[in-house]
């Protein structure tokens, strides 16, 4: 007997599962759907709590389950220490990516000098990005099953067009660990264009600007659509440039206008009042040519649209230079262009629309609303994934995840499932050991965290590599998947040059019960493989910092005191024993005591260095 689906909230028949799509934002994240009924997208406003879902964690003091959103963002101001925000920053970076912007947040990112994942402290808990993110899709999967009164396990994930493999590869984790499968991790701006009804024709050929400010990033990307298929021609933008920098220019000019730096001093509530005044001028004056509002008792706050026009105008002109640029690097004109379409809350300001239109010689199009935009086109992406529209042409995928085993055990994937074939994909390599001249590479097939729990394709050994210490070799992991699903794995270590292929059959013979309970099994273990995956990750990094730390010592003992070397030793004998815990955040608490410990005198010995290495004398 055959099952039909009703769908509880229109009341209609529900002829396929339902795949939403979601917009995974800096600030803000939403999910939308198309309805079965008039077939159009439609953004999720649960409980009419608005479609916006602020990506904001928040980790209350007992150890309760995270609130995250509207709710969360209360306490940014309160306890910031306990208040993710801006993780999408984060997915996929080491420490040593952040740079000077991890000093910006609020929160502690821990710095264990190493390229992995970078990992956030809360109280004596260790988070990745991952994990974060996953509890706003988690959010957002909750507002859908709750609206559409139908479980959600299928979703489309969009992504910045400058996501590299590992932030594209941390964005599908975050989604599995939130029990969805991601159907497909879609570029922001080929959404925004999906969204604007471009490139649904098979026949359609047209070159767009999609141009996003949202309220803490900003991007622009040139986008050439042919039969369906978007290819990127060139992006480039300011992740750290916004709305939220909008409200700041406005902040200053008050602060500065009425001398309030030591009225606000301290005062957190008041900070915080101030803010939310500024957004509410920003807002009123897109619309509106004077803003007027009582801040304290004696002082009303005021600012016309021409003086806002001229405290954001050195920050939208930043804009246009990131516009002229991606111009220049796709080699087209304005007159190229068949459209430019905004993204983003705050395309809202005219200021924004009016130099954006002047600057592309044409009308902006912003006839959507700019905060869903994104949202809308996953969505129809989803639906075309789940065979809804037939005039759209849906190219062949690759059925299961395709990569190799790293340190411990791991799966690190190249070719994620579902991606279009052909493909290429690639990630870079180290050695973990002094003087090692031979890398075994071995390719698997598969969804878990674990190689073991995954199907082994082929192994084989780059040999040769100069012997050098462990980090400076540099060595290309390449996968190229053909039309024919034929994966050639090729592997090249830079410096010198030594490389060595395989050619693989990929699919194995495998039936498509066997890929359907891979893939089961996949979302099935989620959490434990995720689990396991970290306490892998944080015995590598403790793992390396005893040897770094031991290597150190060792070298510089002379320009240590014996204080200095008892507490490290001590420290070091704490990290080895948290080892034996096998429990991530023992384990990494102990890397981020010996860390601290070991800073400052590493950076005393650093300037000894530099001071010999000036007076022309050999470094160590």
């Amino acid at each position: 007997m055959a099952k039909v689906a009703i769908n509880l909230s229109t009341g209609s028949l529900q002829q396929e599962e339902i795949i939403v799509g979601i917009d995974l934002g800096t600030t803000n994240s939403l999910v939308a759907y198309i309805h079965p009924e008039t077939r159009q997208p439609v953004a999720i406003n649960d409980l009419g709590r608005g479609t916006i879902v602020p990506s904001v964690v928040y980790f209350p003091q007992g150890g309760e389950t995270p609130i995250v959103g509207t709710e969360a963002k209360e306490y940014l101001l309160t306890d910031p220490q306990n208040t993710i925000y801006s993780v999408k920053r984060l997915l996929g970076k080491s420490y040593r990516d952040l740079g000077e912007h991890a000093q910006d947040l609020g929160y502690k990112v821990i710095d264990d000098n190493s390229e992995g994942m970078v990992k956030i402290r809360v109280g004596d808990r260790f988070y990745s990005p991952i994990e974060l993110s996953a509890e706003i899709l988690k959010e957002l999967r909750a507002r859908a099953e709750h609206a559409l009164k139908t479980p959600v396990n299928k979703a489309v994930i969009t992504v910045p067009a400058y996501f590299n493999d590992s932030q594209r590869q941390a964005t599908r984790d975050a989604g599995r660990l939130a029990g969805l499968e991601v159907l497909r991790i879609v570029n922001e701006p080929t959404a925004a264009a999906l969204a604007y009804g471009i490139g649904l024709s098979p026949d359609e050929e047209k070159t767009v600007a999609v141009y996003d400010l949202g309220g803490g990033t900003f991007d622009v990307s040139i986008l050439r659509i042919q039969q369906g298929i978007f290819e990127v021609l060139s992006t480039n933008g300011d992740t750290y440039l916004g709305g939220d920098d909008l409200d700041r220019a406005i902040i200053n000019h008050w602060t500065a206008q009425h001398n309030l730096n030591s009225l606000l001093a301290n005062n957190v509530p008041l900070q915080q009042e101030l803010r939310l005044l500024a957004e509410a001028a920003k807002r009123y004056l897109s619309k509106d040519d004077d803003f007027g509002a009582n801040f304290t008792e004696n002082l009303v706050l005021r600012l016309t649209r021409t003086e806002f026009n001229e405290l954001i105008r050195p920050l939208v002109e930043r804009t246009i230079t990131s516009c002229r640029q991606a111009l220049a690097d796709a080699k087209l004109t304005p007159q190229d262009l068949d459209a430019v379409l905004l993204v983003g809350g705050s395309t809202r300001v005219p200021l924004v629309y009016d130099s954006v239109s002047e600057f592309f010689q044409q009308p902006a199009n912003n006839t959507l609303n700019p905060d869903e935009v994104v949202a809308l086109g996953a969505a129809i992406q989803a639906d075309i994934l789940a065979g809804n529209r037939r005039d759209v042409l849906l190219l062949d995928v690759t059925p299961l995840t395709l990569g190799i085993e790293t340190l411990g055990g791991l799966m690190d994937p190249i070719i994620p499932r579902n991606s279009k074939i052909p493909t290429k994909a690639g990630r870079q390599y180290t050695t973990s050991v002094d003087g090692q001249v031979n890398l075994k590479i071995s390719v698997y097939q598969g969804e878990r965290d674990l190689v073991k729990e995954n199907r082994k394709l082929a192994e084989f050994d780059l040999r040769g590599i100069p012997a050098m210490p462990a980090g400076l070799p540099k060595v290309d992991v390449n996968f190229i998947l053909n039309a024919d699903g034929i994966l050639k794995v090729e592997a090249v270590e830079l410096r010198s040059n030594t490389r060595q292929a395989v050619e693989i059959k990929p699919q194995y013979g495998l039936t498509d019960e066997q890929v359907e309970q891979m893939l089961m099994d996949s979302l099935t273990h989620a959490r434990e493989d995720v689990a396991a995956r970290m306490v892998i990750e944080a015995r590598t990094v403790a793992e390396q910092m005893l040897y770094q730390v031991e290597r150190f010592v060792e070298k510089n003992s002379l320009h240590l005191t014996e204080d200095e070397i008892t507490e490290t030793a001590a420290a070091t004998e704490r990290l080895r024993e948290s080892l034996a815990t096998n429990t991530k955040d023992t384990i990494l608490k102990a890397v981020d005591e010996l860390e601290e410990l070991t800073r400052p005198f590493a950076e005393r010995v650093m300037n000894i260095s530099i001071k010999q290495a000036m007076a022309g004398k050999k470094i160590e």
